[in-house]
């Protein structure tokens, strides 16, 4: 949720204010209440992604787009954890979920910022196979060689760029255009 999602405290009802007060690291300006001093801390959301490595179809990735995506961008698998799941279990849960496959075997790619969104994006390599059917949530899909995938200068495409260069592939990068003016 960001900053701007509260606007009255959850406890007592008050209008938040953005006030200054005293942490570990020192004084930091927060959506507060006034009256109950409970605090809205706005951490980022962690956020689950998959490079998959379909093991059935010598070995092309899977990038896909979402339906509620404007542009014919293709990108990750990613999700939300759900209370209770491991990250691994969360994105094995996921690929199933969005594209029916079935995951062998996922190892970690890295960990990325995603300041925009406030997210921490937590990327998996996840060796797959199966049919594809996609989620409602997916609009389509593409399959690319290793070689040919273009990756994006925003958190899941330097994931895609690290597990590229792992295997030996010089990642080559697209521009993102630009975002219209809030």
């Amino acid at each position: 949720m960001s900053g701007g999602a509260y606007k009255f405290c959850p406890q007592c009802a008050t209008a938040l204010q953005m006030l200054s007060a005293q942490e570990d690291g020192g004084p930091k300006a927060r959506l507060r209440c006034a009256a109950c001093g409970w605090t809205h801390w706005n951490n980022p959301t962690p956020v689950l992604a998959a490079v998959i490595e379909l093991a059935d179809r010598d070995g092309q990735l899977l990038l896909a787009r979402n339906a509620a995506w404007t542009g014919r961008m293709f990108g990750l698998i990613t999700g939300f954890m759900e209370a209770g799941e491991t990250p691994e279990g969360g994105i094995a849960r996921e690929v199933a979920e969005e594209t029916s496959l079935q995951v062998e075997a996922l190892k970690l790619i890295g960990v990325y910022d995603f300041q925009r969104m406030n997210q921490v994006i937590i990327a998996y390599h996840a060796l797959a196979r199966g049919e594809i059917r996609l989620s409602p949530e997916l609009a389509e899909y593409k399959l690319y060689a290793p070689d040919a995938v273009r990756c994006w200068p925003a958190g899941t495409g330097y994931a895609l760029a690290d597990w590229l260069r792992s295997r030996g592939h010089s990642p080559q990068f697209f521009e993102l255009p630009p975002r219209p003016a809030a």
